[in-house]
């Protein structure tokens, strides 16, 4: 067993993705999981898969705060505290600045941002008291732009900075913070993207290398426990995501956006045409939770 057996890890957007591969490996070394999610059916599916004895779902929205201090009560109730908080919840949207509804541009942050605080909001006191590890999962485009993607870009370098504070706050009481920063990941949101707009998918493959490429849900996922193992203060995915958060301030001089620049004129407008004629601003499955 590593040394999360018996340790109690609550994970947010814990029925898909690098969530539920996380999850998937955590269980595998003896934790207890608190998972949450709004897609029920994978998310007990899942809870399924691993057993129930060690496992704890809950359906709920990272955007109410009261949802996620029921689920961390639940938690405490369950298996008595919280170790580790995995803050992974987010969503996309599609399109440009001057295409992206607005309605669609708020839900995100208040997804991907106020999801997060009200995860750690709700869990903190709990983690304390364990003297615990909290992982905020932000991104590689906390550290490079991508045009077309102007609310996650934003919400990920948010949460970025979010986690770098947490852990001026809690240090001095025995918790540790971490930001995850993943590439291009083979999950269902990408997926979904590349299929909805296939210019999004055109444009990955003309990012400047390494960034055109894309890692799989189980190489993430062995990164986040490895990272919750060690209480890091950053998770890399691939670890060459680690080298541009060095060069971060060379990616948003004219020479570092060169190469992105380039393909914009071309590609930005096919996108947002693509985005026009597809009549929304997100995947059918993240709408589809939006309308429940």
């Amino acid at each position: 067993m590593g040394a999360v057996a018996g340790k109690t890890v609550f994970i947010t957007g814990g029925a898909r993705g690098v969530g539920a591969e996380a999850a998937r490996r955590l269980h595998g070394k003896g934790a207890r999981l608190v998972l949450t999610d709004l897609d029920e059916a994978p998310l007990v599916e899942l809870a399924g898969l691993l057993g129930n004895d060690r496992v704890h779902t809950v359906v709920a929205d990272v955007r109410d705060l009261g949802a996620m201090a029921k689920a961390a009560e639940q938690a405490v109730d369950r298996f008595g505290g919280i170790d580790v908080v995995v803050a992974n919840a987010g969503i996309a949207t599609y399109g440009s600045i001057l295409q992206v509804d607005p309605e669609a541009f708020r839900t995100l942050l208040e997804v991907s941002v106020m999801g997060v605080f009200h995860t750690v909001r709700a869990t903190i006191p709990s983690v304390i008291d364990r003297r615990g590890y909290v992982l905020i999962v932000s991104s590689l485009a906390a550290y490079a732009a991508v045009p077309g993607l102007a609310p996650y870009n934003a919400a990920k370098a948010a949460v970025e900075q979010f986690a770098n504070a947490l852990r001026l706050e809690v240090g001095h009481r025995g918790v540790d913070v971490g930001s995850a920063h993943m590439s291009w990941i083979d999950t269902p949101l990408v997926r979904e993207a590349k299929s909805d707009v296939p210019t999004f998918a055109e444009m990955l493959t003309r990012l400047p290398y390494p960034m055109n490429k894309t890692t799989s849900v189980e190489a993430c996922g062995k990164a986040f426990v490895a990272g919750i193992e060690g209480r890091r203060r950053q998770v890399n995915c691939p670890g060459w995501v680690g080298v541009l958060r060095w060069l971060k301030p060379l990616l948003s001089t004219p020479f570092g956006e060169r190469p992105v620049v380039k393909f914009v004129p071309e590609l930005l407008p096919k996108m947002d045409a693509e985005v026009a004629a597809l009549g929304r601003f997100m995947s059918s499955r993240t709408e589809g939770l939006e309308e429940r």
